[in-house]
């Protein structure tokens, strides 16, 4: 089993930033992609940005040129840097990984969300 955690939410201003962790523990024999969803109240949950295990990136419309997806694969850790935060951006925050298992399929992991308001 692999866990997914992320933290780093919070209450911020519009125009303000906040960085998003996740941290990826267990049984883990190589973490392809990762990545970071959204979902917001009455909406359904959409891809904010993901990274291959490569380093490729892919961002929604809506974010590009604000957030910065990262990873540190020696901690088996992603980020989401969010710059200029809007009101539209307030939303639960999900990690997802995408990760391969010795007997030759890959499974997809979920983190629990973390909560990001963005309020003035």
């Amino acid at each position: 089993q692999v866990q997914l955690v992320e933290s780093g939410g919070g209450l911020v201003q519009p125009g303000g930033s906040l960085r998003l962790s996740c941290v990826a523990s267990g049984s883990i024999f190589r973490l392809n992609g990762m990545g970071w969803y959204r979902q917001a109240p009455g909406k359904q949950r959409e891809l904010v940005a993901a990274i291959t295990g490569g380093g490729s990136t892919n961002y929604a419309d809506s974010v590009k040129g604000r957030f910065t997806v990262s990873r540190d694969n020696a901690k088996n850790t992603v980020y989401l840097q969010m710059n200029s935060l809007k009101l539209e951006d307030t939303a639960v925050y999900y990690c997802n990984a995408n990760v391969a298992s010795p007997l030759g399929y890959d499974l997809d992991y979920w983190g629990k969300g973390t909560l990001v308001t963005v309020s003035s």
